[in-house]
């Protein structure tokens, strides 16, 4: 097909979303490369990535860009190419998520530098959805977040919690500093342990460096918040076997995910060659599954909407503290990091994702769980 015809079918698709090829509007594609509609048309969200990455195209608005595609269903219409076919048929035949392959997942992004992690997140590190009710800030939504889990756990003093993919310690200090809590964190990022220990330091607070499935001890109360989506649908189940063996009768257990509307065996493309390697969003399905005779369902809570300004707070964080990165990332990496942040403030926008927050306990709270919210 010639490059004019090309273009004029990418123009046609792009225009149900209202978006337009070099045209006025902030969320319009400004084409520098003829190259990229091919590219996009036999690639799909991979070669749309990886050719903003290669300066093929610009848009002043990713964010609302990625907000139109998805309400509008084009992504349904996207091809996989051989790359992202291939990544389709591994994560069906091996367990992407076996134990040392896991380690190696999260060294490729948690390990890239706690400087940048630093400069992005809130002042407590929390690198997830933020709680933005009656809140302005990211620090006060992140702490409305910590204050909401340690709410919906009916958290005490003294009480011991596990906190499975504990990143940098933000819940395990919040506990331990807020509710006389005694946490262990695990993680199998070295990166986060080091920083988790110096920001925990003083607390009684244990930064383990370990996978979570080599954890065999009883506690109080169960806390993983944005890990199960590095777990895989391979082993979800062993994910929540080990909750619950590590959960005392009466204790509850916070899940705190990312969710998709419907359930896949491998991510998108770009995220997983680019961001999170080997990671998978769950569904309802995948989680209702892992959990069926092990848990029940005390509470379930939608707050994805709020993850939308979460992503657009770290990329102006990220933007403006560029200039002090610069010396340890180069430009394409920037031009990756933003279009990861702001894509997927667009995704988010478009309720193409979820955020949930389960509570969960093992024999069922006698008389019922009072909802917090």
């Amino acid at each position: 097909m010639s490059a004019p015809n090309l273009r004029q079918q990418v123009a046609d698709a792009l225009a149900i979303a209202d978006v337009k090829i070099n045209g006025p509007d902030p969320w319009d594609l400004q084409v520098h490369d003829q190259r990229f509609y091919k590219r996009i048309l036999t690639e799909g969200t991979l070669g749309l990535g990886e050719s903003y990455m290669d300066g093929w195209w610009d848009c002043q608005s990713i964010d609302q860009f990625v907000f139109r595609v998805l309400r509008a269903d084009l992504y349904k219409q996207a091809k996989l190419g051989w790359r992202s076919v291939l990544q389709v048929l591994l994560a069906k035949l091996l367990n992407m998520q076996a134990k040392g392959k896991a380690t190696r997942n999260a060294q490729r992004h948690y390990d890239i530098g706690n400087k940048l992690y630093q400069l992005m997140l809130d002042k407590r590190m929390v690198y997830s959805c933020a709680y933005w009710k009656n809140a302005d800030t990211l620090d006060q939504a992140q702490e409305n977040k910590l204050d909401l889990i340690c709410r919906k756990l009916y958290l005490q003093p003294g009480q011991r919690v596990l906190d499975i993919g504990c990143g940098w310690g933000s819940f395990a200090k919040y506990a331990a500093e807020k509710c006389g809590a005694e946490v262990v964190g695990i993680t199998v990022s070295k990166e986060q342990a080091a920083l988790a220990r110096a920001m925990c330091k003083g607390l009684p607070v244990e930064i383990r460096l370990q996978d979570y499935r080599d954890v065999n001890e009883q506690f109080d109360h169960v806390v993983s918040v944005g890990m199960v989506e590095h777990v895989g649908y391979r082993n979800h189940r062993k994910f929540m076997q080990v909750a619950a063996r590590c959960l005392k009768d009466d204790g509850l257990f916070l899940l705190h995910t990312i969710g998709h509307n419907f359930s896949k065996v491998s991510a998108d493309p770009f995220t997983d060659t680019y961001i999170f390697p080997n990671c998978l969003i769950p569904s309802i399905k995948q989680l209702g599954a892992a959990m069926e005779h092990i848990f029940k369902v005390e509470d379930w809570h939608n707050f994805g909407p709020y993850y939308d300004p979460t992503l657009m707070a770290w990329f102006y964080n990220f933007n403006r503290n560029w200039e002090q990165l610069q010396g340890e990332y180069d430009e394409r990496f920037y031009r990756m990091w933003k279009y990861y942040l702001l894509s997927s403030a667009g995704s988010f926008r478009a309720r193409n994702n979820q955020l949930w927050q389960l509570v969960l306990s093992r024999e069922g709270i006698a008389g019922g769980y009072t909802a917090v919210r």
